[in-house]
């Protein structure tokens, strides 16, 4: 699909406009039924030049909006609410330290480079250790252990990682999923561990 330089037409698409009475080619494309988002690029509508500018001038994007989403659409800092993870509170339960702990951004970004550079040594010392795997000394770090670790401290961090991430214990959140899956796809490889024999 080709794109030309102005007025944003798609030429040679072989699209038919949308317009019921229409039988021009649909070079222009309009908001359509689905919006573009998390799912992926959205589903536009079709039309030629003059029933697109029909449909741009009846276009309302405020529509099925209540006031105060409107007025919240509207405001310059919209869009720029959006938490990223390490901004969020509950950013640093997995031992990273949290944006928000940092009033100059360097420092927060050196924190972190640091806190990625440890946690790469910490895997690197316990693998070398050789009780531990290399798997077995991610799922360690995973769980926020160390070489000092025996069955019983294994089962009892478990237990305190599965009750902090686990949705019955974040209102019914389901946010922490992926961190619960990990805690418990490390417990298991561990758990079997020669290490713990």
């Amino acid at each position: 699909m080709k794109q030309t330089r102005f007025h944003g037409r798609y030429e040679d698409t072989g699209r038919v406009c949308e317009h019921p009475a229409c039988d021009e080619a649909g070079e222009f494309r309009a908001p359509g039924y689905r919006s573009s988002g998390f799912d992926g690029p959205g589903e536009y509508r079709w039309f030629c030049l003059q029933h697109v500018r029909e449909f741009n001038s009846e276009y309302d994007w405020f529509e099925g909006m209540s006031a105060e989403e409107i007025v919240e659409a509207q405001s310059p800092a919209s869009g720029w609410k959006t938490e990223s993870p390490s901004f969020r509170p509950t950013a640093g339960v997995d031992g990273m330290p949290r944006w928000a702990d940092f009033e100059d951004p360097l420092d927060a970004i050196s924190a972190r480079v640091g806190g990625i550079r440890s946690r790469a040594e910490r895997e690197a010392k316990l693998a070398m250790d050789g009780r531990f795997s290399r798997e077995e000394a991610r799922a360690l770090d995973t769980m926020g252990l160390g070489l000092d670790t025996d069955r019983k401290r294994l089962r009892q961090r478990y237990s305190e990682l599965v009750r902090r991430y686990h949705p019955d214990r974040n209102g019914g959140d389901r946010k922490f999923e992926n961190r619960l899956n990990n805690v418990v796809e490390a417990y298991q490889l561990l758990r079997k561990s020669s290490a713990f024999s």
